[in-house]
């Protein structure tokens, strides 16, 4: 059986809404990389200070990798979410051009992704939280 054109532009449409929260992830993804970035270079001057001599706060140290690992693992599970997304968007334009219904399959990949999401969230939001407390001790 031919495919017809508006099973084309159906699927096209069903794929818009996951392909805008692909777009709002890479965002996220883009301010988590820009921490990481900021906390490797603090981490490296900490270091550089402990070479030349200088006193560096234990507890400094250990936030510094506790934040990375956070913020590493926030990275890690965006990227997760974002092939599951991706997956979604594949399987849905698969499902319309060859007319499967697998919603079944879609389903459990969206909601992965979302807890994904959620536990990327959680990991960016205790990083926020020990940059502050470090913050605060500092000053």
């Amino acid at each position: 059986m031919p495919m017809e054109p508006e099973s084309l532009s159906k699927a096209i449409q069903l794929s818009v809404a996951p392909v805008f929260l692909l777009a709002g992830i890479g965002a996220l993804m883009n301010v988590m990389s820009g921490r990481l970035v900021r906390i490797v270079e603090n981490a490296r001057r900490a270091r550089a200070a402990l070479d030349a001599g200088e006193r560096v706060d234990e507890w400094e140290q250990s936030a510094y990798r506790n934040r990375m690992r956070l913020t590493i693992r926030a990275i890690e599970l965006l990227t997760a979410a974002v092939l599951l997304i991706s997956t979604v968007v594949a399987v849905m334009f698969f499902s319309v051009i060859s007319r499967i219904n697998l919603t079944l399959m879609v389903v459990p990949l969206f909601i992965t992704a979302m807890l994904l999401v959620m536990l990327a969230s959680i990991c960016f939001l205790r990083e926020v939280r020990m940059a502050s407390a470090h913050i605060n001790r500092l000053f």
